[in-house]
């Protein structure tokens, strides 16, 4: 999961998915020093509270308005005397086969699998719930250190267009960053698409240490949301001892 942080630390804010030189991803951070981030930590909780519907009402107003869905074979038909879209439609669906998912209209993606990376380090196998709230700390990262997320979902029944990854973090009740990374379009296959996002590094100090909480989201193009995660996470000295 992204974690971007802001803090004090001239540190690179960490974000699990921020990639603003190639993937177009978006992010915003909040950088606190001295007593302004005293002042910060002294506000109501309830100042930020709506934090999470200005997320969605954000969300509502930059959705894309589409137009009309179609099954694969519907895709297919289309423009089929165009040999150019009828090559780059055969190169997108690959060895899908058509005559058993070409009948859906709407894509499912399923994530299969979350984990961080860090050099020198086993990774963090990141169990994901069914209900999407993990119970309790979801993960520690050790501040300072380097990491990437990986994950691997697998799309079913129709290509998905415009698959999106969103983390929104807050922390003492303050949204401190909010990350989104466009992943692309995906034609259903059986074999799991895997994305390992670029590497990053986590802020470092007195004030990025601590609990945060943060909330992430995978949606496409039509704000169909596939899995929605809220956890929380630790930033410390080290790494969490492993069992």
């Amino acid at each position: 999961m992204s974690s971007a942080v802001g803090t004090v630390s001239n540190s690179k804010k960490m974000g699990l998915d921020e990639n603003n030189k190639d993937g177009g991803g978006e992010t915003s951070g909040v950088e606190e020093s001295g007593d302004e981030s005293e002042e910060c930590v002294k506000r109501s909780m309830s100042e930020s509270s709506y934090a999470t519907e200005e997320e969605d009402e954000d969300e509502e107003r930059n959705k894309i308005q589409l137009g009309p869905q179609y099954t694969l074979k519907e895709q297919l038909e289309k423009d089929k005397d165009d040999e150019s879209l009828r090559k780059w439609k055969e190169q997108l669906l690959g060895s899908v086969d058509v005559n058993n998912v070409g009948e859906t209209l709407e894509p499912e993606v399923k994530i299969l699998s979350l984990s961080i990376l860090s050099p020198n380090r086993p990774g963090i196998v990141l169990p994901i719930p069914e209900d999407g709230n993990p119970k309790g700390l979801w993960f520690t990262l050790k501040e300072g250190s380097q990491y990437n997320l990986r994950f691997s979902f697998q799309v079913s029944n129709n290509i998905v267009s415009g698959l999106k990854y969103t983390n929104t973090v807050w922390k003492t009740g303050l949204k401190v960053d909010r990350t989104k990374q466009m992943l692309g379009t995906f034609s259903p296959q059986l074999e799991p698409y895997t994305h390992v996002i670029p590497e990053e590094t986590t802020p470092s100090g007195f004030f990025a240490r601590g609990s945060y909480s943060a909330r992430t989201k995978f949606v496409d193009d039509d704000n169909k949301c596939y899995l929605e995660i809220n956890y929380t996470f630790d930033i410390q000295k080290d790494w969490a001892a492993t069992s």
